[in-house]
């Protein structure tokens, strides 16, 4: 048997079942933007890289508020929710310049919905050639950028993007 040593992975292993309530909400009240990959933040909305990514450069889109389905959300929260993602998108072309884009909620857990109670939007970046024989065969994804590099991609495109407008 083949082994992939991650011993990085060991962390989330440990905190499994032991942090209390919803996650994207932690993160957000912590104000550690850095240390959680949070590259954009708007009044009602945040921008945040995927720490467990379906590709590389897998983004999710948040409202700020603790928020399960999209008929909860006030009408202000879904514009800028959508706001965001056409945003993210065009940062996401320009930083990475993908082929193509999965964009998609998973609502609720049947659907696939890892955190059925915080709303998110999954913008993922596709390339030809992107997916290969490592998932289905050797039950591996390969990721080829670090999550720091990419939020300091992502963060300076978000700065950029300020001092311009």
């Amino acid at each position: 048997m083949d082994r992939l040593w991650a011993p990085w992975r060991i962390a989330y292993i440990n905190k499994i079942g032991k942090q209390k309530g919803c996650v994207f909400c932690r993160i957000l009240k912590e104000e550690k933007d850095a240390a959680n990959h949070i590259f954009l933040r708007r009044k009602h909305t945040f921008a945040v890289l995927n720490i467990y990514p379906y590709n590389n450069g897998h983004v999710l889109i948040l409202p700020n508020r603790h928020v399960g389905d999209l008929e909860d959300l006030e009408r202000i929260e879904r514009d800028e929710l959508l706001d965001l993602l056409v945003e993210v998108k065009g940062m996401s072309q320009s930083i990475l310049d993908p082929g193509g884009f999965n964009v998609g909620f998973n609502l609720g857990r049947l659907a696939g919905a890892g955190f059925p109670g915080h709303l998110h939007i999954h913008i993922v970046p596709r390339w030809k050639g992107d997916s290969n024989f490592m998932p289905v065969i050797g039950g591996t994804r390969v990721m080829s950028q670090s999550l720091n590099e990419l939020y300091k991609r992502f963060k300076k495109c978000a700065q950029e993007k300020k001092l311009k407008s």
